[in-house]
């Protein structure tokens, strides 16, 4: 289940006006481009900003989500019919043959348990082609982002035409093993509303995830860095043999 940052319609509204600083997915067209992609599997597609900028390009793409609220504003955005959205997640996707499957904005990482991951490698493994390729990042456990997110480093005010003034910040709530707990606090100033979002996020390292993916048929060609974020991120590029 998604968490509530992007089920809640109220903050999948303002999650694009939150989260302007989209420079990570220049990397993803590119290696669209490298692999000649012609249709991309976004697993995760949340609001739809990548998924639109691939269909930008012609590509033929579809965005699969189990949280309803983001999709509703992926599906109201200019060009949206050009993609197919789908309201679940990789597990269950109906026949597809693509060329691409990417998991952008560390969302494997959200996909915390066993059987969950295991499930979405599957499927991102049915839904592309003999060839076709995953790509996906993850942060570096090594890096220890965790130990920022906390009020002094991430809280910020920013002025959202329609809705006014949204404050945020994170509280970091738990560290087990390699599951990461916190919580983000919003605050709307225009009439005070206050809602609170809880995530878990699993911190995989490299051997984990290679170890994943070469036991569900891929074929691990590299582990890049991610270049808007160098020493920080694993992007993990694998081929369906």
């Amino acid at each position: 289940m998604a968490d509530e940052c992007f089920r809640h319609p109220r903050l999948a509204a303002v999650h694009d006006a939150l989260d302007t600083d989209r420079g990570d997915l220049d990397a993803y067209l590119r290696m669209a481009g490298e692999f000649g992609a012609r249709r991309v599997l976004d697993i995760g597609c949340g609001t739809g900003v990548f998924a639109l900028l691939l269909a930008d390009r012609g590509i033929e793409v579809v965005g699969v989500d189990p949280a309803a609220a983001s999709l509703a504003v992926a599906r109201g955005k200019p060009g949206a019919a050009r993609v197919r959205w789908i309201e679940g997640d990789a597990a269950s996707l109906p026949p597809l043959r693509t060329d691409l499957a990417t998991m952008t904005a560390n969302v494997a990482q959200a996909i915390t348990g066993p059987e969950a991951w295991q499930g979405t490698l599957r499927g991102a493994y049915e839904a592309l082609r003999p060839g076709g390729h995953l790509v996906f990042e993850t942060r570096d456990p090594a890096r220890r982002a965790w130990e920022e997110w906390d009020r002094e480093h991430t809280h910020r005010v920013v002025e959202i035409p329609g809705a006014g003034a949204v404050e945020s910040w994170c509280d970091l709530l738990d560290v087990s093993g390699p599951l990461v707990t916190f919580r983000w606090t919003y605050v709307f100033t225009a009439d005070g509303g206050v809602l609170t979002s809880e995530s878990t996020l699993r911190f995989r390292d490299r051997a984990e995830v290679e170890a994943d993916l070469t036991g569900r048929g891929f074929e691990v060609r590299e582990v890049r860095d991610a270049p808007d974020r160098r020493g920080r991120e694993l992007v993990f590029v694998a081929r369906r043999a």
